[in-house]
């Protein structure tokens, strides 16, 4: 198993995919987007932790935990993006690069969706691309991670 693992979280109503809204949200079910996570992870070496709630404070107390296990993490926060304070706060105080990822694109929306309050406490943010977002991102901090390591190791 690989020393590197990474927290992906999938906040409310995302455990109805390729049922609810499928015009703005896709085909592909929960099960078979969280499949491609894995396929990538294993693609880059890497281990996944996934979790689904629907629930702010369980997003949170995941949040929290990755502190302890995690190199980074990717989330997507459903409509607490517009609304989590308290999101956003945890994410800047575990201190763990993260990156923001939406199926659809945010900024193409109804106006109220056009706001994340979490942004800001992520390094990066992936918007629009379907399932292959989160894999996007999970490739994101990888090489991120591989690209600090390599800098912090001395060349002579």
């Amino acid at each position: 198993m690989s020393s590197q693992h990474y927290l992906v979280l999938h906040g409310p109503n995302l455990n109805l995919l390729g049922e609810r809204v499928v015009n703005v949200y896709g085909h592909a079910s929960l099960a078979q987007v969280n499949s491609l996570i894995q396929k990538t992870a294993i693609e880059l070496g890497v281990g996944v932790q996934i979790v689904q709630s629907n629930h702010e404070g369980a997003l949170i107390d995941a949040i929290h935990d990755a502190r302890s296990w995690a190199a980074g993490i990717v989330i997507n926060p459903g409509a607490y993006t517009h609304t989590s304070v308290a999101l956003r706060d945890a994410l800047i105080a575990v201190q763990l690069p993260a990156v923001e990822v939406h199926l659809s694109n945010i900024y193409n929306r109804e106006q109220f969706r056009q706001v994340s309050m979490v942004a800001a406490a992520c390094v990066g943010q992936i918007a629009g691309f379907g399932a292959n977002g989160y894999c996007l991102a999970l490739r994101a901090l990888v090489h991120n991670k591989k690209a600090a390591t390599q800098k912090d190791v001395p060349t002579s």
